[in-house]
């Protein structure tokens, strides 16, 4: 069964329409093609996820902070990323269960709240073994709502423009990025560090006013809403190991292992590496940071228009191998050659946030509609846990490394998701089931 209604009036409220128009092409073409209930879904997603990025930069931005305030090593705050991407992996996968059990809009709500409520509490530690047990749980919150929203949104979007369309709401994580690294930067210029990373924690309350407005405007898309009730396997992990999608799961998690373990290196490291290693003040960090994030939200539209133009496999290869090349070439940029480390932050920006634009699609349309919740958040989370060994990785290894040398260890991650492609299909132009 496809999830698009049939054929109507773009001012109808029930969904999109499934014959092409001409109104439906250009560079907006993918989002009037939504119809007003899909771009109600698109803002909450593309709002949750911005959100999720934002809380879960406020601890990569505060960890010199936080170190110097608890007497931390390397391998202690690299551990609070791996705390955080291991429980979210949980999180996720019981998220995408919830999601085929109660519906895609009442997870999403769900997995908002609770990274909300758990952040804010990071603000209130007291010491090292609270915080980490704080963010552990806001790991529940943070691993689910990525792949419900891709989902909920995938489900309105036709098969022609959904590509594009999950890759503008990845793009979301970069406006999250940029938003906590513009609070960062206010907040640590005008309060002392010993109070100010408590600041950035308590910033994290701002989901909860998405809240009220999911819960009054966004609903789940009719059609899927309708399979998804009919089933009797929905939300089961036992259906997604059968024969006919054990293949899709194993490689399908493999490749989410690949690129989140590379992208979390960066994500977690980049800015202690720029004020550790590279002596730069919080303003300059966060200037750096800005050409970083701005490759960022680009890769993440541009990503979105290849996967639909190029197919998802090739686009992830693409940029799997020009990712790791980034990181080899940041990493050894020769001292004091800082406005190179600047140029380049663009394209390393560019290229780790370009190969996530498929992976909504992509996931999506590897799974019947019945599981696409249990089998998208299982995928894509359970690479999220054993991704988050990358980090922590290069955490122990910076102390006799450095930063920047233990860095390179992120380019192997893109190497494994490389080779797992080469065990998953290719789903271009597929009509969701």
């Amino acid at each position: 069964m496809s999830t698009t209604p049939p054929p109507q009036a773009l001012t109808d409220d029930t969904g999109p329409a499934t014959t092409e128009r001409a109104s439906d092409d250009g560079a907006f073409g993918w989002l009037r093609a939504l119809g007003p209930r899909g771009r109600r879904a698109f803002a909450g997603a593309f709002g949750g996820y911005a959100l999720d990025s934002y809380d879960y930069f406020t601890l990569p931005l505060s960890m010199v902070a936080l170190s110097a305030y608890f007497g931390l090593n390397s391998g202690q705050t690299g551990l609070f990323t791996t705390v955080t991407l291991v429980v979210s992996a949980v999180g996720g996968a019981l998220a995408g269960v919830l999601a085929d059990r109660v519906g895609r809009v009442k997870a999403l709500m769900v997995t908002v709240i609770t990274y909300a409520v758990f952040t804010v509490a990071c603000g209130f530690a007291p010491n090292y073994e609270t915080l980490l047990v704080f963010r552990a749980l806001q790991g529940l919150g943070f691993g689910g709502e990525w792949a419900v929203g891709a989902i909920l949104v995938a489900e309105y979007a036709s098969a022609k423009h959904r590509g594009r369309t999950l890759g503008a709401i990845q793009s979301s994580w970069a406006v999250g990025w940029g938003l906590a690294a513009i609070v960062y930067t206010l907040v640590f210029s005008v309060a002392g560090e010993d109070l100010a990373w408590r600041i950035m924690f308590w910033t994290g309350a701002l989901p909860a006013l998405l809240v009220v407005w999911l819960r009054r405007s966004v609903h789940d898309a009719p059609e899927a809403a309708a399979a998804r009730e009919q089933s009797s396997e929905k939300g089961s992990f036992k259906a997604i190991f059968k024969p006919g999608l054990l293949r899709v799961t194993v490689f399908a998690g493999l490749l989410s292992t690949g690129v989140q373990g590379g992208y979390y290196t960066l994500a977690t490291w980049v800015p202690t590496y720029l004020k550790s290693e590279r002596d730069l003040s919080v303003v300059g960090t966060g200037g750096y940071l800005t050409f970083l994030i701005s490759g960022a939200f680009i890769g993440y539209l541009t990503g979105g228009y290849l996967t639909d133009k190029l197919g998802r496999r090739r686009n992830i290869w693409l940029f799997a191998l020009l990712s790791a090349i980034c990181i080899l070439a940041y990493a050894n940029i020769p001292s004091g050659a800082n406005t190179l480390l600047l140029v380049l932050g663009f394209p390393l920006g560019f290229c780790m946030s370009a190969i996530f634009s498929g992976f909504g699609s992509y996931l999506s349309e590897l799974y019947p509609t019945a599981v696409r919740g249990t089998g998208q958040g299982f995928t894509y989370n359970t690479g999220r846990a054993v991704g988050a060994v990358f980090p922590t990785t290069v955490g122990f290894l910076a102390d006799s490394w450095g930063v920047g040398g233990a860095l390179v260890f992120g380019a192997i991650g893109y190497g494994i998701a490389a080779l797992a492609l080469l065990g998953l299909p290719e789903t271009r132009g597929k009509e969701l089931t």
